[in-house]
């Protein structure tokens, strides 16, 4: 769609890396522009410029400070299926001349992929239990995101305790 035809119908221009990446109901919800390129809200997830789609229950935190969008993702390691282990990866800044709706929409589609949240005390910390929703997929995904010095073999036995406690798909 041209840049005319996408303003006169109030839809944003998407980079072609993008909307030929983009699911069959994956949505464009905002974008804005960043130093270099293009930063792209769907309902499934963030695209940052050059990059790969960055799920809502990849991100284990998004702030915004009137000037940066900050994203903390995650890595997860599987315990077993639908159980996961999350680390906080190195948190990406994106400088936002123009929000828009932006750092809205990103706040809420991060709000709500989590379905539910549990605190679990742990030596050296805690760690945060989490049931979210994944995009494109039916049903939830348990994670377990242990805070910064949490001893990492506490963190595995509570998530792996937790994926014990589970019913066993039919």
């Amino acid at each position: 769609m041209t840049g005319f035809w996408a303003r006169l119908l109030g839809r944003e221009p998407v980079p072609d890396t993008v909307a030929d990446a983009l699911a069959d109901s994956e949505a464009v919800v905002a974008t804005a522009q960043v130093p270099d390129g293009m930063l792209v809200v769907t309902s499934w997830g963030i695209w940052p410029p050059g990059g790969e789609r960055l799920g809502w229950h990849e991100i284990a935190k998004a702030t915004w400070d009137k000037v940066s969008l900050v994203v903390t993702p995650t890595s997860a390691e599987q315990i077993v299926p639908g159980t996961e282990l999350l680390a906080d990866g190195r948190p990406l800044r994106f400088r936002l001349t123009d929000p828009g709706k932006v750092p809205q929409a990103v706040q809420e589609r991060v709000t709500q992929s989590i379905r539910t949240r549990n605190r679990r005390e742990l030596p050296g910390g805690g760690a945060w239990v989490l049931q979210r929703r994944v995009p494109g997929r039916d049903g939830l995904v348990l994670q377990v995101r242990p805070d910064p010095g949490t001893d990492p073999v506490a963190a595995r036995r509570l998530a792996e305790g937790i994926a014990a406690r589970l019913p066993e798909d039919p």
